[in-house]
């Protein structure tokens, strides 16, 4: 029996000590997790996409102005790479050029004549030499080819330039993030059905997949981070997937809505299919969002903003340990927090009640 559509929740953003769940979609009668069938809305974008890799999608409403700083950063070091790459080879080529027509016996200063050395001077000139060859390869291998994906691109997905060369800088923009091979090729490609629920290999896959899905997806990272700044190790950015839903939105076939906090699979029973991630009350979910907000802009108003991203990073790294956020967790967590605090002269709970006007924090003992 197909599974039944099932409307796609809105990602939980809890502000506080509830770290992100990713609600699986539960068939009628059991509790193993079930795929949801996309709606025909998606579609047009999912055509152009591998099928396989891991996908999310999300907008980033903040200002083109910032959006186009930050993509200067790679543009300003991507040409200082081609520079560098322009003096060295008017530095290395000619030594390089002489190297080989003294090997073709054509005699210069770079040739040598074994017989005329000492053993030290062979074995320091071996060495010169050696080292010379090694850094060339390793600028050739890691640092050279850093301007041609950048511009061009090497996965056959475009690249960060073809991508602002037809998309600009926008106050909302359409990102796509796939997973990477090195975790996916095997989940993915290997023909395994991650919703078979009859196999124990099945579920720890799914899991795998949920759990970085969760990770990539958490509330507070995405706050912290511009669209092009969440690439990682585990998640790459698709950059004609970007280009194509932009196009896409823009001519009124996707709605922006139907790509905004998305995770899609492609499975071969039952196709693409959608994460649910997490079905909660929106209207709560919006009011924590809001606190969160508010509650960072009175620690940047007395100097303490690097005391939010510490808060920030307590809370994701103990939402990730092994074991879950149990409450006796999240009872340590809560007196970390406000130690950490006090210890920079701020009352975490009176601040929060100051600004926001609640007793204490949602979900914090």
């Amino acid at each position: 029996m197909p599974p039944k559509p099932t409307t796609k929740g809105k990602q939980s953003s809890s502000p506080l000590l509830h770290h992100l769940q990713i609600q699986q979609i539960h068939h009628q009668h059991h509790h193993s997790p079930h795929p949801s069938p996309l709606p025909t809305i998606p579609h047009p974008f999912l055509t152009t996409l591998p099928t396989t890799h891991v996908y999310i999608t999300h907008t980033d409403r903040r200002p083109s102005s910032f959006k186009r700083k930050i993509f200067l950063v790679p543009v300003v070091m991507n040409i200082a790479v081609i520079a560098l790459f322009a003096w060295r080879m008017h530095y290395i080529a000619p030594y390089y050029f002489s190297l080989l027509t003294s090997a073709m016996g054509h005699a210069n200063e770079t040739t040598l004549r074994a017989a005329d050395l000492t053993y030290r001077e062979l074995a320091g000139v071996i060495f010169r030499r050696a080292l010379t060859f090694l850094i060339d390869f390793l600028l050739g291998i890691f640092v050279w080819p850093w301007p041609w994906e950048f511009a061009v691109g090497t996965t056959g997905r475009g690249s960060p330039v073809r991508w602002r060369w037809n998309v600009g800088f926008r106050g909302e923009e359409v990102y796509v993030r796939r997973s990477r091979e090195s975790w996916d090729k095997m989940l993915i490609e290997g023909g395994l059905d991650l919703f078979d629920e009859g196999s124990r290999e099945a579920r720890m896959a799914r899991e795998e997949v949920l759990g970085r899905v969760r990770k990539a997806t958490a509330p507070l990272f995405m706050q912290q981070k511009t669209g092009y700044l969440t690439m990682d190790g585990d998640w790459d950015l698709d950059w004609r997937g970007m280009v194509d839903a932009t196009r896409l939105v823009d001519k009124k076939e996707v709605p922006l809505e139907a790509l905004q906090n998305a995770v899609f699979i492609h499975t071969k029973r039952f196709g693409w299919v959608s994460v649910d991630l997490g079905g909660g009350e929106t209207m709560e979910q919006d009011e924590r969002r809001r606190q969160v907000m508010l509650f960072r802009d009175a620690l940047r108003a007395l100097g303490k903003e690097n005391l939010f991203f510490r808060w920030v990073e307590m809370i994701q790294f103990e939402t990730t340990q092994p074991g879950g956020f149990t409450a006796e967790k999240q009872i340590g967590a809560a007196q970390k927090i406000r130690d950490m605090f006090k210890s920079n002269g701020v009352d975490f709970d009176g601040l929060w009640k100051e600004t926001v006007g609640t007793e204490g924090l949602a979900g914090m003992p």
